[in-house]
């Protein structure tokens, strides 16, 4: 029985990586209905580049989007937002919880944020100056990055 049970676990493993697959569209068509209006509103006069899907059969899928002035969004499944890189542009207001901005421009005066990533329990966000820093879900300041 432990025999069959790996061995059936082992196959799971390794049928996984197949039912992973990637699609490439050069419109917002496959994107969530959220993730669209997310760009019409934030992105007004930025067109859709690039739309990479990457389909998990555990996770569901994954969307990397590209706008044609280089600005890169990444997007969960249900089209909530999960990381937004603006080159050396500032990240609109929207992506940024005020407590987070408060801190920035209270203790880095001048330093635009040029990247966000929100994760399940933290922010973490770039500054132009390439520091990184990490807040809690709250926006309470937790650390510098290295």
């Amino acid at each position: 029985m432990k025999k069959l049970i790996t061995t059936l676990l082992l196959t799971i493993l390794a049928i996984l990586p197949v039912a992973a697959r990637t699609r490439v569209y050069h419109n917002a068509n496959p994107l969530p209905a959220p993730a669209r209006t997310i760009l019409k509103e934030q992105f007004p006069k930025q067109d859709v580049n690039r739309v990479k899907v990457d389909s998990h059969a555990l996770r569901g899928d994954q969307y990397e989007v590209t706008l044609s002035d280089g600005t890169e969004i990444e997007f969960g499944s249900k089209g909530e937002w999960i990381e937004v890189d603006c080159g050396h542009r500032a990240v609109p207001k929207y992506f940024v919880i005020p407590e987070i901005s408060d801190y920035v421009s209270k203790n880095y005066k001048g330093q635009r944020i040029i990247q966000i990533e929100r994760a399940s329990r933290s922010y973490e966000v770039e500054l132009q100056n390439g520091l990184e820093l990490r807040f809690d879900r709250s926006g309470k300041f937790l650390r510098v990055e290295d």
